[in-house]
């Protein structure tokens, strides 16, 4: 029965990532929109580093440890990304940007132990479960929206966009089956990889999305973005501290 309701807390939060169709469906959103959206992405993924995944892991953690994980997490993926740029260098039909893929890839290792988390509380109790996939679901729909943005800004179409968000999404689902069935194991790593992902959320802010923000130079609009960052942030700070135990 545990199970049952861990498989189906998991699937819930999954369709989360499919919230920002609903403002994509009419029309192709025109390049302040998606700037927009940009600038929402940036906030979620540094409120979830700095709000979320850091603190829990220093919580479980020595702080040394954890900041050091998360350095290695921004420069894995520097690295990966100068794979990315190469073979984007290398071969002219493709026209996606890595930021992209980054954001998937990092959004997946996430998504892995917000699953790993919804299993562990439902071990606890029914009732802790419920209210973690309460907060896990109010604060992946922000960060989902955003994140769609960001494929489509890399030139993903809507299609393909939503398809690898949802998948990406369904990680989720690994990271509570592995942790039901080898909860001990999982536990033990559960603080790398929160600090991980945090350096891996990081790299994507300030090294591809910042940049991309500093194009526009028009004052109103980089206000705007400024604004949108900060609601990005708040929204996952102000979730975290309203489900806090």
């Amino acid at each position: 029965m545990v199970l049952l309701l861990i498989i189906a807390a998991i699937l819930l939060v999954s369709f989360a990532s499919l919230a920002g169709i609903v403002f994509f469906l009419r029309k192709k959103p025109s390049e302040h929109v998606l700037f927009a959206l940009v600038s929402l992405a940036t906030g979620t993924l540094l409120g979830a580093a700095f709000f979320e995944l850091l603190p829990e892991a220093i919580a479980e953690s020595e702080a040394t440890a954890v900041l050091g994980l998360a350095l290695a997490g921004f420069l894995a993926f520097f690295a990966l990304e100068k794979v990315f740029l190469w073979h984007h260098h290398h071969e002219s039909e493709h026209h996606e940007h890595p930021v992209g893929y980054l954001n998937l890839i990092s959004d997946g290792v996430h998504n892995f132990f917000d699953g790993a988390v919804i299993a562990a509380a439902f071990l606890t109790a029914p009732p802790v479960g419920i209210a973690t996939t309460i907060a896990v679901l109010l604060h992946e729909i922000p960060q989902e929206i955003g994140d769609l943005g960001l494929l489509l800004y890399s030139g993903f179409s809507l299609k393909k966009a939503v398809l690898f968000n949802f998948l990406t999404a369904l990680t989720a689902l690994v990271g509570g089956l592995v942790f039901y069935f080898a909860a001990n194991t999982l536990e033990g790593l559960k603080s790398a990889g929160l600090a991980f992902t945090a350096g891996m959320f990081i790299y994507i802010a300030s090294a591809d999305l910042v940049p991309t923000l500093h194009k526009e130079t028009n004052p109103k609009q980089s206000l705007l973005q400024l604004g949108l960052i900060i609601l990005g942030a708040g929204a996952i700070l102000a979730i975290g501290l309203f489900f806090a135990e």
